[in-house]
């Protein structure tokens, strides 16, 4: 396709797919994510909050969007966590530390979110500098990566609490490694070792593997579901494994999942984003004392 093509359809795609996509995320500010959070946490369930930066947002900016996101959570008295992303912040030392002394202050946890294969060892090394003056933090861990299970064995010697997903970059090295066995793989990996887990999927039969997995073998877990997509059959699983379930709450920029580069090879997405248009009305999450099911039927094959 030539750039000039690549470039148009970018230029209509975009501003489409950017309105589409605010079904997946509590709304863009703060605010959105508390409000949603505390109405996630008055139906039974946890939160984990991220705030998803636009490219333009510096290193800066997004420092300061986590520490008034820990000042919220804290604040409303919520039983919720933050995840943040490493190389947008640059991986500057001086920005984590304000982001750990916020949460400190706050008794929250911080869960470092995966991105490309080659930030993993900074993100690691960037962990294992901040465990020094502040132990609740957590990884993630992408099953369609071979390094995870070496990952999975750090992790285990940091006492990271450890998120498990599919994964939505592949393995430069491997990139046609089955998603559902890796991601079973890292999950037996920490099975019996690890302090905590978190099994991040929308993948009912996955999640209800890697539950019994990881409850046979003793190890504290729970189930992980990102806001908005479908989420019935995978409570359901949760139910049966009487494990409990933290929703994942952006909010910021929303793109997921219609990034033009995969709209390409998937025409399924197009009518995805005609649907969810048309669809822009919808609330996040039902009326309370109902179960928190996304309104969208997504299939996301990383989830």
């Amino acid at each position: 396709m030539s750039t000039a093509l690549r470039r148009m359809l970018r230029a209509c795609w975009v501003p489409l797919a950017a309105r589409a996509a605010r079904g997946y995320v509590a709304g863009p500010g703060l605010r959105d994510a508390l409000e949603t959070a505390g109405r996630l946490s008055r139906q039974g369930f946890t939160g984990t909050v991220c705030y998803w930066n636009g490219d333009d947002d510096s290193p800066r900016r997004i420092a300061d969007e986590c520490v008034s996101a820990l000042a919220g959570l804290a604040g409303e008295g919520l039983n919720c966590s933050l995840s943040v992303k490493a190389p947008p912040l640059g991986f500057a030392r001086h920005l984590f530390a304000e982001i750990v002394g916020a949460a400190r202050e706050g008794g929250l946890a911080v869960h470092f979110d995966s991105l490309a294969p080659d930030a993993c060892d900074d993100t690691f090394a960037l962990i294992a500098e901040v465990l020094a003056s502040y132990p609740r933090l957590g990884c993630t861990l992408p099953g369609r990566w071979r390094r995870s299970l070496r990952d999975a064995d750090l992790a285990v010697d940091l006492r990271l609490s450890v998120r498990v997903v599919k994964g939505q970059w592949a393995d430069p090295d491997a990139p046609d490694l089955d998603l559902r066995a890796g991601f079973l793989a890292v999950i037996d990996r920490l099975a019996g070792r690890a302090s905590h887990v978190g099994v991040a999927t929308h993948d009912a039969p996955l999640a209800r593997e890697a539950l019994r997995r990881l409850r046979g073998a003793g190890t504290p877990c729970e189930l992980q579901l990102l806001l908005g997509l479908p989420a019935g059959p995978s409570l359901r699983e949760a139910a049966a494994a009487e494990v409990p379930v933290r929703f994942y709450v952006p909010y910021g920029l929303a793109y997921l999942p219609y990034a033009l580069s995969r709209a390409l090879h998937n025409p399924r997405m197009v009518w995805w984003v005609v649907r969810d248009l048309l669809r822009g009305g919808s609330s996040l999450l039902p009326d309370e004392g109902r179960p928190a099911v996304g309104p969208r039927d997504v299939r996301c094959e990383r989830l």
